[in-house]
């Protein structure tokens, strides 16, 4: 695999992992906002939606190094007519802004709430543009292992199971802080945090059967199909074998297992601290996983006339 698909490798996780948790950060937020009200559910989410910006801004610098001539990565984006590269740019850059206003407005309580939401949805409905035009990029006729359904459904399973752990690591971050300040609800903040992990974790365990049943079904069709699929199939399993593997391995563990205790445990009062562990260490397992998994997303290609 080229040294310059790491950059591309950066970009897609970073990015998927940002919008995934900013629509699933606005989905919490909105129920704490009906359980226990606006302060309490700023404070709960405000310190996560300041990590997201800075996480997507990085993958897209990221992205640059993939380019012969980064300075020019602006005209990219004058071939919205015929290009989902020029999409996906536009999207990721709109998002970058929307996120951008939305988080100054929340965190300094700037105008209503009704203006605050609408600028919220837009940037969520953007970021999901944003994943689409990145998976429609890979899929080309002449890249038979790409150009399949299952790039399009990986790209988003990505994007909500790794941006989903995020904010359950984010959370369980923000209530170590929280448990330091005097002047916090702290009984109102771990219910919020139990509430919102133990969804995060059902999310999770959803996810990881999807991923489960995908993979086989994929590896499979692509055994079936012509010389160009069956030797990226030879490669996944075969060459790439055990890394294969232990990604799934590494997924099943941290979305499935550890997702699960996650979830027990958040049933439970008093066990914040229990919390902390398991959610740090479900994220760091799948984070590896998608490396994993993106690094033979690129490694395992072959091309039509190759």
């Amino acid at each position: 695999m080229n040294v310059h698909d790491w950059s591309l490798i950066a970009f897609t996780i970073l990015a998927q992992m940002s919008v995934g948790a900013f629509v699933i950060l606005g989905i919490v937020h909105f129920v704490a906002l009906r359980q226990a009200g606006e302060a309490e559910a700023s404070q709960l989410s405000n310190r996560a939606l300041l990590a997201i910006g800075p996480v997507l801004i990085l993958g897209m610098l990221a992205s640059l190094f993939h380019l012969g001539s980064p300075l020019n990565a602006y005209l990219a984006i004058t071939n919205l007519g015929s290009s989902w590269l020029s999409w996906e740019i536009f999207f990721g850059v709109i998002f970058v802004i929307l996120g951008g206003i939305f988080a100054i407005m929340q965190w300094r309580n700037m105008a209503s709430f009704t203006a605050r939401n609408l600028i919220a949805w837009l940037a969520a409905l953007v970021g999901l543009g944003l994943v689409y035009a990145m998976a429609r990029v890979y899929m080309l006729e002449a890249q038979p292992a790409w150009n399949t359904p299952v790039t399009l459904i990986s790209f988003y399973i990505t994007t909500f199971l790794l941006g989903g752990l995020a904010i359950g690591a984010a959370f369980v971050a923000n209530y170590t802080i929280l448990r330091n300040k005097p002047d916090v609800n702290l009984e109102v903040q771990a219910q919020l945090l139990r509430d919102s992990l133990r969804w995060i974790a059902m999310l999770s365990i959803v996810l990881l059967g999807v991923v489960l049943v995908m993979m086989p079904l994929y590896v499979a069709s692509l055994s079936a199909g012509g010389p160009v699929a069956q030797a990226s199939a030879n490669l996944l399993v075969e060459e790439f074998g055990f890394l294969f593997g232990l990604r799934l391995a590494l997924v099943f563990i941290g979305a499935g297992l550890f997702a699960l205790f996650l979830y027990r445990n958040a049933i439970t009062p008093g066990r914040e601290q229990t919390l902390v562990t398991l959610a740090y260490a479900a994220f760091a397992l799948v984070l590896v996983a998608e490396v994993m998994g993106r690094y033979l997303f690129y490694a395992t290609i072959v091309a039509v006339g190759i």
